[in-house]
């Protein structure tokens, strides 16, 4: 059970999240490494050779985070006797699969609520498969001998205020409608998995494992490696032609001949010009604070070591490693005019002065607690925020992308999926509507700047007024492109 030193404390109509930076905030990440702590650890291999010269395969994969890496696996698994390369533009998990929270959840949907709305028709088929697919990775992790910080805790989503506990009981509902194992607690429980005042209420999910993105990535690459995979590095793929029944691949210093293409691209630009419009790329910001002392850890009461999220329209996810730092990202999802992918952009003080702030916020025992890394990054966000497929040039290439921040789980259905489509089998997860279909594309400039800026300041004004949804995001959801965590 939790210290009950703090317990959650009656919350008045104005308690809100800070919106601007504070002292103890800025004091907290002012010397913090500005790198993401995953990839800045001397256990990182060193980069594989790049692709030089002329080359041929069965089926190249391009990009080297999860999605990338588990299609190279699943592919070599499936049949060793395929030619397989795998080519990444700069490191593995050198993208969002290197920078994100490592929760591995088997939500193929980005959650319940969004399937519900999106896919009612074949949820159970999803949710059935999602399970399995969790179960998948597990049980690859384990044959390939792979050493990710694995902890099955599941995820806690959080009330931070009053307001926002009748909408975790109408999730709980839903779980039950669906068979899901989604459980309410009240106060009263959550104080003993976690001691905050900003822990009003929770569901837990318990079909969610913590994972160390890096190593999981890491592994991946040499498992893949070990099946025969070929992978290069600093590979970045600048043209793909179709050659009759083949498809021509061209990076900086090399080519590459093959017959079956599978991009997992991310939030890169898309190296098919007609998916440009269903992705934009979202800024998404992070902070690790230095290890816990046996005593914060004590006075935080997180001995579950669930996962954590919160439930307003702009919300943090954070979690424990393996040495019991705190990784708090999130809050708000910034897009620049045009797509701007600029990586000066990673690092923005402002932006981790106010996590500091939040996190102290749900902790404020920790105060004094310093950073060791900040750091940002794009993520691949569609307008139906779960991915999609698509199947191009006769079939030879098929891409998946626009995980929308969740996808170190659906990442593997993703992958498993895409080398259905691009074999051209026939599969229960190929007649999936959500496999046939596409997203609403983003409109052009700058009315996409100008949609996703005024939806951010009316999520940002419908937490100030205890949740309620203006008319911007009611025609949202009435358009079938609205969102609410």
């Amino acid at each position: 059970m939790a210290p009950n030193n703090f317990h959650a404390a009656p919350l008045n109509g104005t308690a809100a999240w800070a919106e601007t930076p504070t002292a103890r905030g800025m004091a907290m990440v002012a010397s913090a490494t500005p790198a993401p702590y995953w990839l800045d650890r001397p256990e990182r291999p060193a980069p594989r050779p790049r692709l030089v010269g002329q080359a041929s395969a069965d089926l190249v994969v391009v990009g080297g985070g999860f999605t990338g890496l588990w299609t190279a696996v699943q592919a070599a698994e499936a049949n060793p006797e395929r030619s397989v390369m795998l080519l990444e533009g700069d490191r593995i998990a050198e993208g969002a699969s290197g920078r994100n929270g490592g929760f591995c959840s088997a939500s193929l949907t980005h959650g319940l609520s969004n399937g519900i709305d999106r896919y009612a028709d074949e949820l159970p088929e999803l949710l059935r498969m999602g399970a399995a697919t969790l179960e998948e990775i597990q049980s690859a992790i384990n044959r390939l001998g792979i050493a990710a910080d694995v902890e099955h805790t599941g995820e806690l989503d959080l009330a931070s205020f009053d307001w926002q506990v009748p909408g975790l009981e109408e999730a709980a509902a839903d779980g039950k409608r669906f068979d899901q194992p989604l459980r309410f607690m009240d106060a009263a429980e959550v104080a003993e998995h976690l001691t905050s005042p900003m822990a009003h209420g929770a569901v837990y999910d318990p079909d969610v494992m913590m994972i160390d993105p890096a190593k999981l990535a890491w592994g991946l690459a040499a498992a893949a490696e070990r099946l025969g995979v070929r992978v290069h590095e600093h590979s970045e793929v600048t043209a793909i032609a179709s050659a009759g029944d083949r498809v021509h691949l061209t990076t900086g210093y090399g080519s590459v001949d093959t017959a079956k293409v599978v991009l997992a691209t991310a939030a890169s630009k898309p190296l098919r010009r007609k998916l440009r419009y269903l992705m934009v790329p979202v800024w998404d910001y992070a902070l690790m604070t230095e290890p816990l002392t046996e005593e914060q850890l004590a006075s935080v009461g997180w001995s579950g070591r669930q996962g954590l999220a919160d439930s307003g329209n702009r919300f943090h996810y954070f979690r424990l490693t393996a040495d019991n730092r705190i990784l708090f990202g999130g809050w708000d999802a910034v897009y620049h005019y045009g797509g701007d992918t600029d990586p000066r952009r990673a690092q923005r003080p402002s932006e981790f002065g106010l996590l500091a702030e939040h996190l102290l916020q749900v902790f404020p025992q920790l105060e004094g607690i310093k950073a060791s890394h900040t750091w940002g990054g794009i993520i691949d966000t569609c307008s139906r925020f779960n991915n999609f497929w698509d199947v191009s040039m006769g079939g030879k290439v098929v891409s998946v992308l626009g995980f929308t921040g969740l996808g170190v789980g659906a990442s593997h259905f993703g992958a498993r999926t895409a080398l259905d489509l691009v074999d051209g089998l026939d599969t229960e997860r190929t007649r999936l509507k959500m496999v046939r279909s596409k997203p609403i594309p983003f409109p052009p400039e700058p009315l996409t700047w100008f949609g996703i800026t005024v939806t951010r300041h009316q999520f940002a004004r419908a937490d100030r007024n205890r949740g309620k949804r203006g008319l911007w995001l009611k025609a949202m959801d009435a358009a079938g492109i609205g969102f609410d965590s």
